[in-house]
């Protein structure tokens, strides 16, 4: 028992002298590493004294997409390449070197591969931990093919040995200044974005940088000290945009041609969709005078931020206001005179010089007669202004409309509270004047109007995604309430349609579908007083009137001209709205009306045909046989097709064949056959049944006409075979 315990003693003994000696071990190691063990040629603890600078490796900006998923703006990496030659071993080093020298001098084309050569031996030899190879950046194409060099090489066992690739990045856009202002930039020294939706998504676009400690190489650069995952910078989210390339390129188009006409100072163009809001062009251009002359370039976003005197295009809300209290009836008469009427001390005159006389509210509307406007508001509104004003709030135009992008307008809506309120405020608010809506904002009343009275926010980012991942998706806001009653809707869209069919729009009316819109002329404000013949003119308004899909304003500031009748907005600005208008309802097919198929066709009343040849077409399509006789048949009234007789001694009836099969009967006959006109056989000179002998001359005439619409049994009898004799 004794001898047991004295072994169990021994053993512990044994244990506690190996633990003693692994300390001493461990301890030792720390002192070595600490004071003694080197890195890189250089102790730790110089290491540890050492204050590293911190330095940031940007990450890559996320990209901007137009609605089809074009690139609108995107970052293209180039990359500066460099070489640590203390990393690969000696061997690797030796056996390396001279290939490394001659893919450089390919590459870069400025020094011969002994010159490389000696380059990155001479950095070597000197203990350089960081040797810049080239001043000239890279391509992604050109990276890709030194990823595969010696030094550069790696794989999921070894990494490269010493080559460096450190990315820089440049925002570039594919279709260049297309929708410049509403894109945006970056401000070059930070990198931010300074305008549009580079500024508005700035934290999403950026992403996350890598900061960390870094030391200074020779040449003025930095490597960082730890290169591990904080080191990895993150990269920015995409936005996917409601810009459709197309219709940016139609507005743009459409706008420059029609600024440079009437050298105006700028303009602006914005296509919206009706339902959802979702903006497919905003447009925005500004006079640039220069030494080869004037150009039109984005430099201001006009439709967001350039509030102004809206003008008539604002009559909208007034009559608006005033069908809502029921204090105006559209068929009643109104007596504007001679187009001038007096108010106090103002006095307030029609465009229209020799005014009209009497006229109905409607037409008031139509003919944008300041003086119509004037005696109706006068009957209610002038005695109770902060109704007026109420039922304006209730139309969203004192309120953003919250598009998100920075740099919108605030509106400006006076009220009898507001410091400046006189007796003249209401009816220059009636006209349109003594306010600041941005067109953006004036084409969302309209746009609501379209929208059957609810009012919709105009959207221009669809969705955030980091890569495949949806990070936000912004959905259609469109408000639960109208912003007035249904019936008012109904009588100002009527009224609109009525501006284009009889009033200031006329010259834009399409025989193909209906436009509705409101022209505005409003003089512009120069020394604090409004000037005849400097006008900011504008149309808005949705198409196809009938069922509207779309909305749009038109806007051109300060057209110039000799004829200042010519500088209204019915001149200037709808003919705009109407060519971009007449642009998209040719681009996009699903706003065209269907085809209807019709029974009877403007052609030959008769459909005929050869057996065979439906039921080989009948067959091909994969329906059933309709057609249970043999030979050739027509189309009964009832939709029956039936024997038609083709006696070999007679003439036989061949209206409603084609030519080839008229030909086939007749020609088989000894008959000589005259043709007039193409398409189906819809005459033919001899009366079917007629003794060929009895024939004058043996001759047929006959006359094609080519149905303008097929209906579904028409489309089966053309022949996919020919006979012979």
């Amino acid at each position: 028992m004794a001898n047991h315990k004295e072994q169990i003693i021994g053993r512990a003994k044994h244990v506690s002298y190996l633990v003693f000696a692994l300390a001493f071990c461990i301890v030792g190691r720390l002192i070595y590493v600490q004071y003694f063990d080197t890195y890189q040629g250089r102790s730790w603890a110089s290491w540890q004294e050492k204050d590293f600078p911190t330095i940031t490796i940007p990450a890559m900006r996320g990209n901007i997409y137009a609605v089809d998923g074009s690139l609108m703006a995107t970052s293209l990496p180039s990359y500066e390449v460099g070489l640590d030659p203390t990393v690969a071993k000696e061997d690797y080093f030796r056996s390396k070197a001279d290939s490394l020298g001659l893919l450089l001098s390919r590459i870069y084309g400025d020094r011969s591969p002994r010159d490389y050569t000696e380059l990155v031996r001479d950095a070597r030899r000197k203990k350089r931990q960081y040797v810049l190879l080239s001043n000239r950046y890279v391509t992604f194409a050109e990276r890709q093919e030194m990823l595969k060099w010696p030094f550069f090489r790696s794989s999921g066992k070894v990494s490269a040995r010493g080559g460096v690739l450190r990315a820089h990045y440049e925002r570039y856009h594919p279709f260049g200044t297309m929708a410049e202002r509403t894109i945006g930039n970056l401000d070059p020294e930070t990198h931010r974005g300074q305008r549009g939706l580079e500024a508005s998504f700035q934290t999403a676009l950026a992403g996350r940088d890598a900061v960390g400690e870094a030391e200074k190489l020779s040449g003025g650069v930095y490597k960082p000290v730890v290169d591990g995952p904080d080191m990895k910078p993150e990269p920015g989210m995409d936005l996917h945009t409601t810009i459709d390339v197309n219709y940016q390129d139609m507005a743009e188009s459409a706008l420059r041609t029609t600024l440079e006409k009437y050298q105006a100072a700028k303009g602006c163009v914005v296509v919206m969709e009706v339902n959802t809001g979702e903006i497919r062009a905003m447009a925005n251009l500004s006079r640039v005078d220069g030494k080869n002359g004037p150009r039109y370039i984005e430099t201001f976003n006009h439709a967001l931020a350039g509030g102004t005197d809206p003008g008539s295009t604002f009559k909208l809300a007034t009559m608006m206001a005033m069908l809502e209290r029921k204090v105006v009836s559209l068929n009643q008469s109104v007596a504007t005179g001679d187009g001038i009427a007096k108010w106090g001390t103002r006095t307030i005159r029609d465009a229209h010089r020799v005014g009209f006389g009497t006229i109905t509210a409607r037409q008031v509307f139509e003919k944008s007669s300041n003086v119509g406007v004037h005696l109706l508001m006068r009957n209610y509104f002038y005695r109770h202004p902060d109704d007026f004003c109420r039922l304006l709030r209730q139309f969203h135009l004192d309120k953003k409309t919250g598009i998100h992008m920075l740099g919108e307008a605030q509106p400006l809506l006076p009220n009898p509270q507001m410091k400046g309120w006189s007796g003249q405020s209401a009816p220059s608010m009636a006209l349109g004047y003594e306010m600041r809506q941005t067109p953006l904002q004036m084409l969302t009343l309209y746009n609501a109007i379209a929208n059957d009275g609810y009012w919709v926010r105009p959207m221009l980012v669809r969705q955030v995604k980091l890569a495949d991942e949806v990070k936000v998706d912004n959905k259609p806001y469109v408000s639960s309430e109208r912003i007035c009653s249904l019936s008012t809707v109904r009588q100002v869209q009527s009224l609109l349609r009525g501006v284009v069919e009889n009033g200031t729009a006329k010259k834009i009316a399409s025989p193909y579908y209906a436009i509705a819109g409101k022209t505005g002329t409003a003089q512009k404000i120069i020394n604090g007083k409004y000037q005849v013949g400097k006008y900011s003119v504008s149309f808005i308004g949705y198409f196809p009137a009938n069922k509207p899909k779309y909305s749009m304003v038109a806007m051109v500031d300060s057209p110039q001209g000799d004829n200042i009748d010519l500088l209204y907005a019915g001149a200037v600005a709808a003919p705009v709205f109407k060519e971009v208008a007449d642009r998209i309802m040719a681009y996009d097919v699903q706003i065209q009306k269907p085809v209807r198929a019709k029974n009877q066709v403007d052609g030959p009343a008769l459909m005929a045909g050869y057996a065979d040849d439906l039921h080989t077409i009948d067959s091909v399509l994969g329906v059933k046989q309709r057609v249970g006789i043999e030979g050739w048949v027509e189309a009964s009234k009832k939709g029956h097709w039936v024997e038609r007789s083709t006696r070999a001694d007679q003439v036989p009836d061949v209206r409603g064949l084609s030519l080839r099969d008229a030909l086939f009967l007749l020609e088989n006959r000894g008959l000589r056959v005259a043709i007039q006109g193409r398409g189906k056989v819809t005459e033919q000179s001899v009366e079917p049944g007629t003794v060929i002998k009895q024939t004058p001359g043996r001759q047929i005439s006959l006359t094609l006409k080519e149905p303008v619409l097929a209906s579904k049994a028409d489309s089966t009898i053309t022949a996919t075979k020919r006979r012979s004799t």
